[in-house]
C-alpha cells in the first residue's frame, strides 16, 4: 500500500475541524498497514486499537511532527503540506514499525483526528539505535 489519506480527513476539513495555522500535530508508529475498510472508517486515534507499536524508546503517542504549508499549486489544483523528516527522533530505540499515522494532536485519543497513513514499505527495525522518518511525498489536499 501507498502512503495515502484517512477518509474522515476530508470530512474534519469540511466541518472545520483543522486548522494548519493554529493546530498541532503528532506521528506515531504502526506495525501493520490499515485496511481500506480502516482508512474509510478510522477517524480517531482511539480507533487505533491492535496496531500502535511498543518497544523500548518508543512512548506511546508519538512524537510531535512540524510541517509546512506549501504555496497552493493552480497547476495540479491542491494543497500541499510537507512534513518535517523526524531525525532521531526515537533514541535508544528497540522496536520494529511498518508504518507511521500522523494525526491532529488534540490531547485525548478520542478527539484526535487521522490524518495521514505513510507506508514505509516493509518491516523496518531498529536495535539499540535511532529511529528516523524521511518523508517522500507530502500531503495532498485536492479541489
Amino acid at each position: 500500500m501507498a502512503s495515502t489519506n484517512f477518509t474522515n480527513l476530508t470530512r474534519a476539513l469540511v466541518q472545520g475541524n483543522l486548522n494548519f495555522g493554529s493546530n498541532t500535530f503528532k506521528v506515531l508508529l504502526v506495525s501493520a498497514a490499515p485496511t481500506e475498510a480502516q482508512l474509510d472508517a478510522w477517524a480517531n486515534r482511539s480507533d487505533i486499537t491492535t496496531t500502535e507499536i511498543t518497544g523500548t524508546g518508543y512512548t506511546a503517542g508519538g512524537l510531535a511532527q512540524a510541517f509546512t504549508l506549501d504555496a497552493i499549486d493552480t497547476t495540479n489544483n491542491r494543497q500541499s503540506i510537507t512534513w518535517t523528516n523526524i531525525i532521531n527522533g526515537w533514541t535508544g530505540a528497540t522496536f520494529s514499525a511498518f508504518g507511521a499515522i500522523i494525526y491532529k494532536n488534540s490531547g485525548t485519543n478520542t478527539t484526535d483526528t487521522l490524518l495521514h497513513y505513510i507506508d514505509f514499505g516493509s518491516l523496518v527495525s531498529c536495535t539499540n539505535g535511532t529511529f528516523s522518518i524521511s518523508y517522500s511525498t507530502p500531503l495532498y489536499i485536492n479541489r
